[in-house]
This record gives structure tokens, sequence and C-alpha cells, in this order.
């Protein structure tokens, strides 16, 4: 009975230190969430301010990794007056009924080298969609690197309502981009 005890410690001990090594703090101070598209044939770009993420992933499981991320959409930045003003508004993301949009993914896909794949679900303005997230990761030392981007026709959420609709001064396709650091939780 001692022995069984005894491996049933030991387990639960090493179960608890495989789950905290497989979360994850993203240092939002070092890592960007942002946005690329096009305005009468010009590109810009833009980032939000106020997001976060909650990562668990363990190198040896790719598969059973969870992402939530959330993003305060009244937060985007341009750099332009206009645009920083008009964003936040009912046309656009229509953050005073859909304050934030949300990434849900479980279960990232090697694809070889230090590229993956995280299937999940992009919700912008009550839409979910389901969406396939390639990313680049690299860890060393506990530090974790991630970058992707994300490419999608921002009508399928409703981005863009009246005389925005067409895409004939701004484009349809938009592209997410994010950079992330991240640190082993101890």
């Amino acid at each position: 009975m001692k022995r069984y005890a005894c491996v049933c410690l030991m387990a639960a001990a090493l179960w608890s230190n495989c789950a905290a090594a497989a979360e994850w703090n993203v240092d939002t101070g070092k890592s960007r969430l942002g946005f690329i598209g096009s305005q009468g044939g010009s590109p810009f770009e833009g980032k939000f301010t106020r997001w976060s993420a909650k990562i668990d992933f363990d190198p040896a499981n790719p598969a059973s990794a969870k992402v939530a991320v959330e993003i305060d959409m009244s937060s985007a930045q341009t750099g332009d007056a206009q645009k920083d003003q008009s964003l936040p508004g009912a046309d656009w993301f229509d953050a005073k009924t859909f304050p934030k949009a949300r990434f849900e993914a479980s279960g990232f896909k090697p694809k070889g080298a230090n590229a993956f794949e995280a299937p999940g679900t992009l919700t912008i303005r009550g839409m979910g969609k389901s969406v396939t997230l390639p990313f680049s990761l690299d860890i060393k030392g506990g530090l974790a690197h991630a970058k992707g981007r994300l490419d999608l026709i921002r009508t399928d959420f409703g981005v863009g309502q009246g005389e925005w609709k067409s895409g004939d001064m701004v484009a349809l396709q938009v592209a997410v981009v994010f950079e992330l650091e991240a640190a082993a939780k101890p």
C-alpha cells in the first residue's frame, strides 16, 4: 500500500511539473499584435495596444496546445488620427457593441523545422470563423519567440460597413500579424 501511495505521489508531482512547463507568460511589452491593410492602393499598418494571451504548449506534445487571445478592439492604432478615430466606430470594429475579438485554438500541427499551424476560431464583431494560423516558433532556454501572419477577408467578419463594404476604397484583404515573446512559467 505504501509503495502504491509513493508511486501515485511521484506521478502527481511529475504531472504538476509537466503542466507548469506547458504554460507560458507572454510579455506584451516585447510583443506585437497588429494588422496590415491597404487604402487607395497604399498599404498601412496598425497595432492593438491592449490584448492578452493565454498559451499552454508542451514542445514534446504540440497536439495538446491551447491558445486563447483576447483583443480590446478600441485599442487599434495606426498613427493616422482619422483611421484611429474611425476604426472603433460602427462601420469598422464597432467596439461599443463588440468590445473584444478573440482567437482560440486547440492543438498545434507541426509542419517541419520550426513551422506550425494552429487551427482555431477567430471571432470579430461577434462572428466566429474557422481559421488556420501559420506561425514559426523558436524556443531557447525557456524563452519562446513566435511569429505569424493570418490573411483574411475583412468583410467575412463584418468589418467595413456601408460605403466601406465594397473594397473600392479600402482593400478587402487584410492580414493579422503577430510577434510574441514568452517565458515558460516556473
